[in-house]
């Protein structure tokens, strides 16, 4: 799927938009997607679709099967660059699951990791599934979530606002992550929403 190149490869960051491409460099610097690489790394969240706001984060999701190599070979890499990296690990749905947290020059990092799949992990269907919305609703649409967004809502519920989406939008969102493009397509028409708001 096209898309799924895409986002593996963040070198689409270097052609986007300022922030875009100051995150590319910081990645880059850090050389983590490389250092990563035996655990199939994929940033995601706001900033690779575009629709991040001040304070976003750069979110990677990993999988990750042996936490305590994992966290070594981390702790390896910048422990000494980065002396307030964080290890927090729990057990959510019976799957064990570790998030490293960090700052380097004003940015967020979260790395999520657990034994699934990359492509699998709902970081990465959430990002889709918005990513593929965002094309079919257009510039408009965008502005509105980032809008929403400034406002104080998550990015899954701000989706759920502007598409008049019930029930838990995490959920509903997953729930969409698996439709075909036939039906994203029909759905779009479909839609009972302000027009102009999401179609300019």
């Amino acid at each position: 799927m096209q898309e799924d190149i895409h986002f593996r490869n963040i070198e689409y960051l270097h052609r986007g938009s300022a922030k875009q491409q100051d995150a590319a460099l910081v990645i880059d610097e850090l050389e983590i997607m490389d250092h990563l690489i035996s655990y199939d790394p994929i940033l995601v969240g706001t900033i690779p679709i575009g629709i991040d706001i001040d304070g976003s984060d750069l979110d990677i999701i990993c999988c990750v099967s042996d936490f305590a190599r994992f966290e070594q070979e981390i702790k390896a890499r910048y422990s000494r660059l980065i002396p307030e990296l964080t290890f927090s690990s729990r057990i959510v749905n019976k799957i064990e699951r570790m998030v490293v947290r960090f700052q380097y020059k004003d940015w967020d990092f979260e790395i999520f990791a657990q034994p699934v799949p990359s492509s699998n992990q709902n970081g990465y269907r959430h990002m889709m599934i918005e990513f593929k919305l965002l094309n079919r609703l257009g510039e408009a649409a965008k502005q509105r979530i980032i809008e929403l967004k400034r406002l104080g809502y998550k990015t899954e519920p701000a989706f759920a606002e502007l598409l008049n989406i019930p029930g838990d939008p995490y959920e509903e969102l997953l729930n969409m992550s698996s439709w075909s493009e036939d039906q994203l397509d029909i759905y779009i028409s479909n839609l009972d929403m302000d027009k102009e708001r999401c179609h300019e």
